[in-house]
């Protein structure tokens, strides 16, 4: 079986595979401080905003991570266990440590430790294709997670033509290394791509370190609230860096109060 390669211009049309490439007239716009009051581009996370993880598919992501860096690294499932918790702490994500500390293969990787189907785990909000339509702007989806899980979960959920473009960690390899969120770096790198202005762009995300990186990065935010979820939680309240914090996608439009300005 040959090997797959990256793509190497980032990101992948959910409509048809294809590469995006920002024309001179977007990015002369980009430089404009009136589209801060333009319609926004969303920028969506995927796992614990557009579904819920925690109703089944969490732990089987668990147990496929878990499975993969055994079989990569001839380790048992404890020493494993502990390995890609370590990682996952250091970097933000395990695929970064064992690329730069094992050289494994990241595509053999990201295909063992996804391979499941989807379809019987997802679990969302009733009617969110129709609430995605109806939210004004185009909407990109930003996610660490493998693209192939990405398109999977969309498709099954019915909003994969929600989105015109989809950044997979695949997409979020640039200058030799992989950057996924919550690097500053990345953010910036995909609003040059998709040429938008910060303050056009908002980032929905349930991870308090995303959202922080967001703002570092001249985006507004939206945190999505999971109870359930330890990835959002605050010790104080809502932090500075959080403009709108919601509990699903549908309140986005039921809001009365809208975002705070950049």
């Amino acid at each position: 079986m040959p090997r797959l390669r990256f793509p190497q211009h980032p990101p992948v049309r959910s409509r048809r595979a294809g590469v995006h490439r920002p024309s001179q007239r977007q990015g002369a716009l980009a430089g404009s401080p009136a589209l801060a009051q333009q319609t926004p581009v969303w920028l969506f996370d995927l796992d614990n905003t557009l579904h819920d993880t925690s109703h089944k598919i969490f732990r089987e992501i668990n147990i496929g991570m878990t499975t993969a860096v055994m079989e990569s690294l001839n380790l048992d499932e404890a020493a494993a266990s502990e390995l890609r918790t370590r990682y996952y702490r250091r970097y933000g994500a395990t695929l970064l440590g064992l690329v730069r500390h094992h050289n494994i293969d990241p595509h053999v990787f990201l295909q063992r430790s996804h391979a499941f189907e989807v379809a019987p785990l997802v679990k969302a909000e009733r009617g969110l294709r129709d609430k995605l339509n109806r939210l004004p702007g185009r909407k990109v989806l930003v996610t660490n997670a493998p693209l192939h899980y990405a398109r999977a979960v969309l498709k099954h959920l019915g909003i994969l033509r929600c989105f015109d473009h989809l950044w997979g960690i695949e997409q979020m390899q640039f200058l030799g290394r992989f950057r996924p969120k919550p690097s500053v770096a990345l953010m910036r790198y995909i609003l040059a791509h998709e040429g938008v202005h910060p303050r056009r762009a908002v980032l929905v995300e349930d991870t308090v370190e995303n959202l922080r990186s967001a703002r570092k990065a001249g985006l507004r935010t939206v945190h999505v609230f999971h109870p359930g979820s330890s990835f959002g939680r605050f010790k104080n309240g809502r932090p500075d860096f959080v403009d709108l914090r919601v509990n699903c996608v549908g309140d986005l439009l039921l809001r009365k109060r809208p975002l705070r300005s950049v």
